[in-house]
C-alpha cells in the first residue's frame, strides 16, 4: 500500500511536466495548423490526441524497449556525432550494434519508424490506428526537442546539478508557459523526415550546454537559502525551485523553453502533414465519424494503470 501511494504521488507530480502537461498542449495546438482537410478528422479528436499524448511516457515503465525512444545520448559518440551517426536505423545497427544503439537511446530513429507506421495507417484508412500513431508521433517529436534528453549528464548527475530536468521541463513550464505564444501558422511539408529529425536532435543538444552553464552560474550569484522553496501539491510537501531562482534562470535562458516548445508544435504538425501527403492524401472526412471503441479505451485504461510497475528499474529523468 505504501509503494502504490507513493508511485500515485510520483504520478501525480508529473502532471506539470513537460511530459504530461505540456506535451498534451503541444499536440493539441499542432491539431490547429493542420489544413481544413485533415482538420475533418483531427479536430474532431483533439481530445483524443491531447489525453493520450502522455501514453509513451506511462509505457516507459511497463514496456520493454520503450524508454530508449525518448531520448538518445550525443555526447557518447564525440563531437562529430552528427557526422559519424548514420541517418536511417538499418545503417546505424550495422555500423553500431542494436543493443549498444539502444543503450544510448535511439529517438531520431524512433520517429523516422513512428512517421512510416503513420502514412501506412493512412495507406489503410485505418482511423483507430492514425489516432494511436499521431498521438504517440508527437510524444517522440517533443521529446527530442528537450536539451536534456540529447545527453548522458540527462539530469546533471555527472555535474552536481540533480534535479535540473524536473527544473527545466517541469518547473519553468508550469510557471511561465501560460504566457508562450504557441501559434505558427500552416504547416510545412518535409520531403526527408529523416534530416528534419536529425536537424532537431542537434538543436536540442547545441543548447543544452546554456542549461547547465547558466544553473551553475545563477547558483554562485544566488543566496543558498533562496534557491529552493517548499510546496504544498497534492497534500504532499514538495521542495521545488524557488520562483524567484526560477523566473531569473528563466530570464538567463532567453526564451529557449519557449522556442523549443513552439518548435515542437511546428514539427508536431509538419510530420503528421507530411505522413498524410506520403500517404496520397487520403480523404479524412470519410472517417470524421470515428469515435475510439471501448475496447480501445480498456487497453488505454490497463496501460495507465500498470505504466507504474518497473518505475525503479527504468532510467530517471528527476521526474518529481
Amino acid at each position: 500500500m505504501q509503494l502504490f501511494m507513493l508511485v500515485a504521488s510520483i504520478v501525480q507530480a508529473a502532471d506539470v511536466k513537460w511530459g504530461f502537461w505540456a506535451h498534451k498542449r503541444i499536440n493539441r495546438m499542432a491539431v490547429f495548423r493542420l489544413p481544413v482537410e485533415m482538420q475533418y478528422f483531427y479536430k474532431k479528436n483533439i481530445d483524443y490526441l491531447t489525453e493520450n499524448a502522455t501514453n509513451p511516457d506511462r509505457r516507459r515503465y511497463s514496456v520493454v524497449g520503450e524508454a530508449e525512444r525518448h531520448y538518445i545520448d550525443l555526447d557518447v559518440y564525440g563531437d562529430s556525432a552528427r557526422l559519424t551517426l548514420p541517418k536511417y536505423w538499418k545503417d546505424a545497427v550495422q555500423k553500431i550494434g542494436e543493443d549498444s544503439l539502444r543503450k544510448h537511446g535511439i529517438v531520431p530513429w524512433y520517429i523516422q519508424s513512428a512517421a512510416f507506421q503513420l502514412t501506412e495507417a493512412f495507406k489503410a484508412h485505418d482511423p483507430a490506428r492514425i489516432l494511436r500513431v499521431s498521438a504517440d508521433l508527437g510524444h517522440y517529436i517533443a521529446d527530442a526537442h528537450v536539451p536534456l534528453h540529447t545527453t548522458r549528464n540527462y539530469n546533471g548527475q555527472l555535474s552536481n546539478q540533480e534535479g535540473i530536468h524536473a527544473f527545466w521541463e517541469s518547473r519553468l513550464p508550469e510557471l511561465f508557459a501560460e504566457d508562450y505564444d504557441m501559434w505558427i501558422g500552416e504547416p510545412v511539408y518535409h520531403t526527408d523526415i529523416a534530416e528534419q529529425v536529425w536537424k532537431t536532435v542537434m538543436a536540442s543538444n547545441t543548447a543544452s550546454d546554456s542549461v547547465f552553464k547558466f544553473e551553475k552560474q545563477l547558483t554562485v550569484d544566488f543566496e543558498s537559502y533562496k534557491k529552493y522553496s517548499y510546496e504544498l501539491r497534492n497534500n504532499v510537501l514538495t521542495r521545488s525551485y524557488s520562483k524567484e531562482f526560477s523566473e531569473k534562470y528563466h530570464q538567463m535562458l532567453g526564451g529557449q523553453v519557449e522556442r523549443r516548445m513552439k518548435a515542437s508544435v511546428k514539427m508536431v504538425g509538419d510530420i503528421w502533414y507530411s505522413c498524410w501527403i506520403n500517404a496520397g492524401q487520403p480523404d479524412l472526412k470519410k472517417m470524421a465519424g470515428f469515435v475510439p471503441d471501448q475496447k480501445v479505451k480498456n487497453e488505454e485504461s490497463a496501460e495507465q494503470q500498470s505504466w507504474f510497475q518497473r518505475i525503479l528499474r527504468v532510467r530517471s529523468e528527476g521526474d518529481e
